[in-house]
């Protein structure tokens, strides 16, 4: 049995946002976590200060503004980053790209300079886009490794799990629904032929649970009503993402998310299936797997759609 002791050194960029502050909690709250920075433009010393005074091992400093960047991040094994605007009602993915794109560029390079070996968590939006941006930064500066990128895709399986759970009578704890392709709109695909435990949808029931995974996060920002997005969902999410990047860095063994990273599974360059995480990062990207009909037809509609999202990215990050 590998022992998993509180060893790692954890930065969160854009620490004091709605998803930030609280993945920052949850965070400090993981027995892995030693060492916790707290990064923003603005307001990571209050929220730093705040959690400090919670009694768990975990140490956690704030850093704030640009100079303060490098020494949030230095040394640090893995690098969350939330940072960016929230989606808006009337919103899509790609209306914040002009905005977010800049940002996770920015916070990579100093990635590549301050932590070049840290696996690198992208919650940013559109994720379809900014991976493929981080992951340039990094080529461009000569420390690329693909299997140390991550686009955080965590909630869909979390609200794919969620809502399965409910619609079938299963126990939450029990069901995994596999998520593969992107993380915005059609391009998201609950594969929902490979539930665990097994279950049978009718056409109707996959359909109508295949649009509302598709759809989740404009519920939320509709439910909101102009005063944010999906937070702490995304922060929930996110933290399960973080966790299990740091059991595989810590060699325990059979450690699978879904995520979306550099692959060779299909056509397109960067694809979200399981991953098992290891010491490297992403040690292993897994097939789709047998699915239905239905699941390919939305599969060939995504794949379009993604690669332009992929296109974007890297062109953005050329210019």
């Amino acid at each position: 049995m590998t022992v998993t002791k509180s060893q790692y050194s954890v930065a969160v960029l854009g620490a004091a946002g709605g998803i930030g502050q609280s993945l920052s909690l949850l965070l400090k709250m993981n027995p892995l976590i030693s060492d916790l920075r707290l990064y923003d433009l603005a307001n990571t010393p209050g929220v730093a200060a705040d959690l400090s005074h919670t009694n768990t091992t975990c140490q956690v400093r704030g850093f704030m503004g640009a100079d303060q960047l490098k020494d949030a991040l230095k040394g640090a094994d893995l690098v969350v980053i939330p940072a960016g605007v929230p989606r808006k009602p009337g919103m899509t993915r790609d209306d914040l790209f002009a905005i977010n794109a800049g940002i996770v560029r920015d916070l990579c390079v100093a990635c590549t300079e301050a932590c070049p070996n840290a696996l690198i968590n992208i919650i940013s939006n559109p994720v379809n886009s900014t991976v493929p941006i981080a992951s340039e930064v990094f080529k461009k500066a000569g420390c690329y490794d693909p299997k140390k990128i991550f686009g955080v895709t965590t909630l869909d399986i979390v609200r794919s799990n969620t809502f399965v759970a409910e619609a079938k009578g299963l126990d939450i704890n029990d069901v995994d629904v596999p998520v593969i392709g992107g993380h915005a709109g059609i391009t998201i695909l609950p594969l929902l032929s490979q539930t665990y435990p097994k279950c049978d949808f009718t056409a109707e029931e996959a359909d109508k649970l295949t649009v509302r995974i598709q759809n989740a996060g404009t519920e939320v920002v509709e439910a909101k009503a102009g005063a944010g997005s999906a937070t702490l969902s995304m922060a929930y999410a996110a933290a399960r993402m973080a966790e299990a990047c740091l059991r595989g860095l810590s060699g325990e063994p059979d450690v699978y998310e879904c995520s979306y990273v550099a692959s060779n599974i299909t056509e397109l360059p960067y694809f979200a299936t399981k991953v098992r995480l290891g010491p490297s990062g992403a040690d292993e990207v897994m097939p789709i797997g047998d699915i239905t009909e239905y699941e390919a037809d939305w599969l060939a509609k995504l794949k379009v759609e993604l690669t332009g999202s992929i296109q974007k990215g890297v062109d953005f990050a050329n210019q």
